[in-house]
């Protein structure tokens, strides 16, 4: 096995021809057809008039958030919004910490590296029509409108709107492969942080749940899938609901994350897929040997760190610089640097533009063998596992992502202390070349796992992950054996998984009262939304009876509170009085307090139980019941009065409770009762059937169509999913068609 440079990756070399560019027109040309909510279905005879139809549909609903962005990837916030302020990154940051991160991306040059590579290592020559199409489209409306006259208050009229660039993109689509790697760790990478509080780790906010169900596990014998992305409700990692259109090419429909040209998650007539973020590494931290200066050493030689200058502008104008280094695996951090020792960020991702050619082909894909083929040619999947199915009813689950090649023996040869306590990524040697990743044959980029190694199984009857790692992915067949670099086997499940699996179980044995077993487009809807189904808390249904011993036993405890609670039927539906009460205990345990530990035999019946014994339980009850009562809010409170987005009331729990359809606030319950507004839990919700007559497909997109306060489509399907409705897709043209609501616009451009 050939060992190569972790920062190799971005230097592959390895590529197939470019394929055949389609013939030049003389501009661009697109139909938006837009059905109820807003949604929009884009037509064009190529892939530049897609893109164009596609940056222009887009910008109607969602102009400011982008134009935000842009201002972000630029480097330019602290000259628009002071250096101090906060940032709009997922994980947001002071906004000189954004600036000099992102003009050290610009400076770096990847993106200019990879675009001058032929695929798959750079773009396809369709993924730049489309590009450079979206670019045009979306610049076309804001010349159209004009920044004085746009719909949406948040950007009318400010100087920090303007046209976007192709470069613009191309930044977007690297730092979506990079947002739980080098994008979550801008402090340690430009120490902009205070020295004693860094924060390395990657963010927690991003997860999902996703079902594939195969022909046995389905009434008609077909595939179908659940897509429950668990992404943030604000900001450019929201959802876009589209469809986009080449006749005889290309017809997707499903979910686009902002600012991308492609459906992440999605369907065509044939094969339907989705994501959950998986736990496997996607960076290393090397520990550099100092040898003087600004230099370390490799295998007793010296080597010089490079010097990355960059320059911020401020409000005032005057220029903020800023002094960079960086070493053969990546940046240096700021953190944990020592007289003796500094580290370095080796990322996977770092030179990752192939993520949306792989969604591309995905969505010309006839088969789940072609879908299949599309994750080996590209190898581009950032940080996510695949779940997919088609017609025939064969259920597929892989990680695909792109993961280190550290090998479980190089890990402990390797193995380097921490600079930072629970950073939770490898640590390695770097003062020696047999510490640097390997090489596999089948990988198209050197330095990361190929397919072979690659966890997957296919099954007839699910598959399924709530972003546990991939060893339960069916109890039937756990999955073991792969290097410990994709997570850990033989753990303990959080609740959140362990209640996915009992949902399924329950369908394919008919006991969750729902009828016959097997799954139906209608049954899985019910599972998820009905209000005797769905909405379980599975840490109450655990330890609900211990509770209840509890209040029996000690009598001093509130006795409103116990009966509150054990009238409460475990759903945290809007009126689901108990809910709230069990949501502010349980956050005052700390940590499950469980009754029966977990037992690697058991995984699905195990942890369980409260551990009333324990004087903390009974502390953590009277500490809630405190609160409610100091503060004058009824144990009864439910979760339609707690939590609400955009003044519509949300359903749901928490992760750590146990709610498959999570929800998160963005703080604490207040002394008024309320919580913060909703800022993320379930995004884009997609059950797919695919029958021998087309896709079945109901959907809802929990936040709305467009982050616009003042559009009708800010909340309309807010309030479907408060009501626990979904949409029928219409996925035909027959369909669309016949759409009431239905608005045709074409747009033409030259160029």
């Amino acid at each position: 096995m050939k060992l190569v440079p972790a920062a190799a990756i971005s230097l592959a070399l390895l590529a197939p021809p470019v394929p055949a560019a389609e013939a030049a027109d003389a501009g661009y040309s697109a139909t938006i057809r837009r059905t109820e909510y807003g949604i929009p279905h884009i037509t064009a005879k190529d892939y530049g008039g897609l893109g164009f139809g596609y940056g222009y549909a887009f910008a109607q609903d969602n102009l400011c958030t982008l134009a935000s962005w842009v201002v972000t990837l630029r480097g330019e916030r602290s000259r628009y919004f002071g250096p101090e302020a906060e940032s709009d990154d997922p994980k947001p940051v002071a906004n000189l910490t954004s600036d000099v991160y992102y003009k050290s991306v610009a400076a770096s040059g990847v993106v200019r590296r990879l675009l001058a590579r032929p695929a798959p290592v750079g773009p396809s020559d369709e993924l730049r029509r489309l590009v450079d199409g979206y670019v045009a489209g979306y610049n076309r409306y804001l010349e159209d409108t004009g920044v004085a006259n746009l719909p949406d208050p948040r950007c009318r009229g400010k100087a920090w709107v303007g046209p976007i660039t192709a470069t613009d993109m191309w930044n977007n689509l690297l730092d979506l492969s990079r947002m739980v790697s080098s994008s979550s760790l801008k402090e340690a990478i430009t120490g902009m942080a205070e020295p004693e509080r860094p924060k390395p780790e990657p963010p927690a906010a991003a997860g999902s749940n996703a079902w594939a169900l195969g022909r046995q596990a389905t009434r008609g014998r077909g595939g179908m899938v659940l897509a429950d992305p668990h992404f943030p409700w604000q900001g450019i990692r929201r959802f876009y609901q589209v469809q986009l259109t080449i006749p005889g090419v290309l017809d997707v429909s499903g979910g686009s994350l902002y600012g991308t040209p492609v459906v992440q998650i999605g369907h065509n007539a044939k094969v339907a897929w989705t994501h959950t973020v998986s736990h496997a590494q996607r960076f290393t931290v090397y520990r550099l040997e100092l040898a003087g200066g600004h230099g370390y050493t490799v295998d007793g030689r010296a080597e010089p760190m490079g010097e990355q200058e960059v320059e911020v502008t401020l409000p005032d104008g005057t220029l903020s610089g800023h002094t960079l280094l960086t070493s053969r695996y990546g940046p240096v951090l700021a953190v944990g640097r020592t007289g003796e020792a500094a580290y370095a960020l080796a990322d996977a991702n770092a030179a990752n533009l192939r993520a949306a050619d792989e969604w591309l082909a995905m969505a010309r894909a006839g088969s789940l063998d072609e879908l299949r083929e599309a994750q080996r040619a590209h190898q581009g999947m950032p940080f996510v596992h695949t779940l997919a199915t088609d017609a025939s009813g064969t259920a597929y689950f892989a990680d695909t992502s792109v993961v280190p090649h550290v090998t479980d023996a190089e890990a402990k040869r390797c193995a380097k202390p921490s600079p930072v306590p629970g950073l939770d990524a490898y640590v390695l040697d770097g003062s020696t070349s047999a510490c640097l990743w390997g090489r596999d044959g089948d990988a198209v980029v050197p330095g990361v796992f190929g397919p072979g190694t690659q966890p997957r199984l296919v099954r007839a009857d699910y598959v399924a992950n709530s972003n546990n790692t991939y060893w339960m992915t069916n109890p039937a067949e756990p999955l073991t054996g792969y290097p410990q670099a994709y997570g850990k086997t033989g753990t303990e499940l959080e609740p959140r998984p362990r209640v996915s699996l009992d949902m399924i179980a329950q369908r394919l044995s008919g006991a969750d009262g729902l009828g016959a077993p097997g799954f139906t487009l209608e049954t899985l809807q019910a599972t998820l939304q009905d209000t005797a189904h769905g909405k379980r808390n599975l840490t109450f249904e655990l330890m609900r009876d211990d509770l209840l011993k509890l209040c029996r036993t000690h009598p001093e405890l509130s006795h409103e509170a116990c009966r509150t609670l054990e009238k409460w039927d475990g759903h945290a539906t809007l009126d689901g009085e108990g809910a709230i009460l069990w949501r502010e205990f349980f956050i005052r345990l700390g940590r499950p307090m469980w009754r029966v530990p977990f037992d690697p035999a058991r995984p699905l019946t195990t942890p369980r139980g409260l551990k009333i014994d324990d004087p903390a339980v009974r502390q953590a009850l009277a500490d809630a019941v405190l609160f409610f009562r100091s503060n004058r809010i009824p144990l009864t409170l439910t979760p339609g009065q707690a939590q609400s987005y955009s003044s519509i009331p949300i359903p749901g729990c928490t992760e750590g409770e146990g709610c498959f359809d999570r929800v998160r606030t963005g703080g604490p319950l207040g002394t008024d009762g309320r919580y913060p507004e909703v800022n993320t839990g379930s995004s884009f919700m997609m059950a797919v059937e695919l029958t021998p007559g087309g896709p079945r497909t109901r959907t809802v997109l929990t936040y709305s169509l467009s982050a616009n306060p003042a559009s009708p489509h800010h909340a309309d399907q807010t309030a479907l999913f408060s009501r626990g409705e979904w949409v029928t897709e219409r996925f035909t043209a027959a369909e669309i068609a016949a759409d009431p609501h239905l608005e045709t616009v074409t747009i033409h451009e030259g160029h």
